[in-house]
């Protein structure tokens, strides 16, 4: 940033539109590291340092020419600052987007791992259904008699005859010991 010697320092249009240039850069500047950083420490010191800078731009009159470079180092070191901050955090995002992509793999692996587990037991299960479909198949079923005592009976759910039930007792003749029955 040169400006013209003029009889009373330097030309006051070239030093305001240097300052507002200036100006526009520190605030696309902040733009960019706030959106870079978020918010926290570092921040908080990027925008002190932008403060500052804007203090210095909108100071009346004009610069001398250690505030000039003073400004310069400071939106030089904030220039710096913004870029290792970004820096940093497209390290971060690389990394995050990394991680991401393996989890992601793995969890895939991990699903398809479980659907093969699912269909070979549903296949076991089907096997040993139609297994047991055709072990009972031969197997001939004789009819139980009504006053059979049964396991149900034993836990007193279900009555195992007619009289345990309350029915009136049928009476069945029975043969005499040792007597045939024709």
């Amino acid at each position: 940033m040169r400006f013209s010697v003029v009889e009373t320092g330097y030309d006051q249009r070239q030093v305001d539109s240097c300052l507002d240039e200036l100006g526009v850069r520190l605030t696309r500047l902040a733009a960019r590291a706030e959106v870079a950083a978020g918010a926290g420490r570092e921040w908080d010191q990027i925008r002190q340092e932008a403060t500052l800078l804007r203090g210095l731009v909108d100071r009346q009159g004009s610069p001398t020419d250690d505030a000039a470079a003073a400004a310069r180092r400071a939106a030089s070191a904030v220039e710096r600052e913004a870029a290792e901050i970004l820096a940093q955090a497209r390290g971060e995002l690389d990394a995050a987007r990394e991680e991401a992509r393996q989890l992601r793999e793995r969890v895939y692996a991990e699903a398809v791992q479980a659907r093969r587990e699912f269909e070979a037991a549903l296949h076991e299960r089907r096997r040993r259904e139609a297994r047991v479909d055709q072990l009972l198949a031969g197997v001939a079923a004789d009819a139980v008699p009504a006053d059979t005592p049964t396991a149900a009976a034993s836990t007193g759910g279900v009555p195992a005859t007619r009289a345990a039930a309350g029915a009136p007792e049928v009476t069945a003749q029975r043969p005499e010991p040792g007597t045939r029955v024709a």
